[in-house]
């Protein structure tokens, strides 16, 4: 089953630690929960780097991010996508042209909505990895019809394809791979409260065994409102607020509230202190939600000193992207907030002078079918997505291009790719790059041991 190798791996760990436990006479669950925390200590880092997942919720329509040009594929691609086809026309100007052409004379653009990524690409700071997906193994088409390998639970499902890629689990994961790279980097930052910081509300990518999310909005730290500002205006109520909320207790719950409340309170100031003093040159769009996402990304990377950060993973998103209808309204727009926003994140990282210490990646649900519903897409499975940043081996396609068509050798009908590029080799890349051992990614993404090419190359 789909669980199995990341229980069996959890399980493995589990038994080790308790079993040195057990040698040392010591059994208690606080004693298990710090040798866990050892455990996570894979690494100590003395540089700096951050993993920002940008992810697109609802399922990126791939057929219109990455469009056909070459007369004869075009062709192909208008046939199929009645109705929704981008103009070729307007392709013109952003025709990538990789150091490595496709084979078969495929030329692929960018929607004309990213040109702003063009110039990254161009620059060698941008690559593309085409057909990626949650996959357990290595799966062709004759696999999937005949159903002779595991496959990901629930294909098509928005709730379960989130968290398949975030976690390499089912809906209802509490792990996500993400967090899984903070629970290793913990040891490298003197605070590890801003290890994992999600801009994005809840999410399982960001969730460790030890690492957890730590949230904050596009303006900055939440703090508790009625210590920030007063309560019903009293300064004299939230002194008080602030004692009640604080105070010590002998009681178990209690204490564990009043401790956890104190972090807060001192995590908010702490954030506060590393953001309020920054001031970009680079403009970002206060109109685009996931550009002041990515503003407060790099407002926090520039405070990193404050943080005591050496190793952080980030998460910010936009949704949306569940075009079954108005795709040809709608879709052009999203892609422009996604161009933009990655741009000025991409220029600030530049304007900071730690481009080559920040990875960017996209991420969504799943691709879409390539075949028209009329002026939509439907849910599909595999999609293209970009990685960005300094240090990326870019200027480059990696993966394999998929044939346009319908039904054909690539996909699992109405053009739902079947990915040859799976999450964990992705993720497994990501994370090398981070700075996780080879012998520790299966503890990143358990499938990872199912594939030959664990390192993509991207970066």
């Amino acid at each position: 089953m789909w669980i199995n190798q990341s229980e069996k791996i959890a399980r493995r760990a589990f038994l080790r630690r308790a079993s040195r436990l057990g040698l040392a006479g010591v059994a208690t669950p606080w004693a298990l929960n710090l040798a866990a925390i050892g455990e996570a200590a894979a690494f100590t880092a003395t540089d700096y780097k951050a993993i920002v997942c940008v992810f697109l919720y609802g399922g990126n329509d791939y057929g219109n991010t990455l469009v056909p040009f070459d007369n004869a594929n075009y062709a192909k691609y208008a046939a199929i996508r009645t109705g929704i086809a981008t103009p070729q026309a307007s392709l013109a100007a952003t025709v990538l042209a990789p150091a490595t052409p496709l084979p078969g004379g495929m030329q692929l653009a960018l929607a004309p909505e990213l040109a702003p990524l063009k110039g990254i690409f161009d620059s060698g700071r941008m690559a593309v990895q085409l057909n990626v997906g949650p996959l357990v193994q290595p799966t062709t088409l004759a696999q999937y019809n005949a159903k002779s390998v595991p496959l990901p639970p629930k294909l098509f499902s928005h709730n379960d394809q989130q968290s398949v890629w975030q976690s390499s689990q089912p809906e209802g994961s509490v792990l996500g791979w993400g967090g899984r790279m903070g629970d290793l980097a913990l040891s490298s930052n003197g605070k590890a409260t801003f290890t994992c910081v999600s801009v994005t509300g809840n999410a399982v990518y960001l969730a460790g065994q030890s690492a957890q999310a730590y949230q904050v909005s596009s303006g900055g730290a939440v703090p508790i409102s009625g210590l920030k500002n007063g309560v019903y205006g009293s300064a004299a109520c939230a002194t008080a607020l602030n004692a009640l909320i604080t105070q010590a207790s002998s009681n178990y719950m209690e204490s564990a509230y009043s401790q956890t409340t104190q972090r807060s309170i001192a995590a908010e100031g702490t954030v506060t202190a590393a953001t309020s003093g920054v001031t970009l040159a680079t403009p970002f769009n206060t109109a685009n939600p996931l550009a002041m996402q990515l503003q407060m990304v790099a407002k926090m990377i520039a405070g990193r000193s404050t943080l005591d950060a050496k190793r952080q993973v980030f998460m910010v998103s936009l949704g949306g992207f569940d075009t079954h209808d108005f795709l040809p309204q709608n879709h052009p727009v999203l892609l422009g907030q996604v161009a933009e926003a990655l741009k000025s994140f991409y220029d600030a990282t530049k304007e900071l002078g730690i481009d080559d210490k920040v990875t960017a990646f996209t991420a969504s649900d799943f691709g879409r079918t390539l075949a028209s519903n009329g002026d939509g897409s439907d849910h599909g499975w595999g999609s293209h997505h970009f990685v960005v940043g300094g240090a990326v081996n870019g200027k480059k396609y990696y993966g394999t291009a998929p044939a346009i068509a319908v039904n054909g050798t690539d996909d699992v009908g109405q053009g739902r790719l079947l990915p040859t590029t799976s999450v964990d080799q992705f993720a497994a890349t990501l994370a090398s790059w981070f700075g996780v051992s080879g012998s520790e990614l299966k503890l990143v993404v358990p499938n990872i041991v199912n594939y030959s090419v664990q390192n993509l190359g991207f970066v």
